[in-house]
């Protein structure tokens, strides 16, 4: 059986004073790594001297985390398929809980519902949030170009009349 991972499993990193300047220094590194064509690529070393090298993508992943940390930001890491709360989906958006149910009630968005309690992928809230986003660009750009179309932008020569 697969067990399917819960927000339980996602952990949330915060920044320590007593890390800094190592957090800084790991920085410094991965972005000389990312400047140069290195002859070996970026690894971790063992106890035992067992070298695994780093995955592009996971270094840029580690880059992140370590540029938040350094900004004193905390990292949160979870599994794109973590089932979460209203709540923590509603937080996850920035929006309410009551509007986030009003979403799930619309079949904006697929959900669980095991009992009483609803759950969405974390993988499903950000495709959501990734729409909303091309959703709002596209009306934005269909207003620029109808604010164009009509002449809008050359009505006036930028200045309200009580400044001109």
């Amino acid at each position: 059986m697969v067990r399917m991972a819960s927000a339980a499993d996602a952990r949330t990193y915060l920044p320590e004073d007593s890390h800094g300047p190592e957090i800084i220094n790991f920085v410094a590194a991965l972005e000389r790594v990312g400047r140069q064509a290195p002859s070996q690529r970026p690894a971790i070393v063992g106890s035992d001297g067992q070298r695994t090298e780093i995955p592009e993508s996971l270094l840029d992943v580690l880059k992140q985390v370590a540029d938040a940390l350094v900004s004193g930001m905390g990292v949160n890491v979870a599994p794109l398929n973590a089932m979460l709360t209203t709540q923590e989906a509603a937080d996850y958006l920035g929006i309410s809980r009551p509007t986030f149910v009003r979403i799930l009630d619309r079949g904006e968005l697929p959900m669980k519902r095991p009992g009483r309690h609803r759950y969405v992928r974390l993988a499903d809230l950000i495709a959501y949030q990734e729409g909303v986003r091309h959703r709002r660009r596209d009306a934005i750009d269909e207003m620029v170009q109808v604010g164009v179309e009509t002449g809008l932008y050359d009505a006036t020569d930028g200045l309200p009349p009580a400044m001109r």
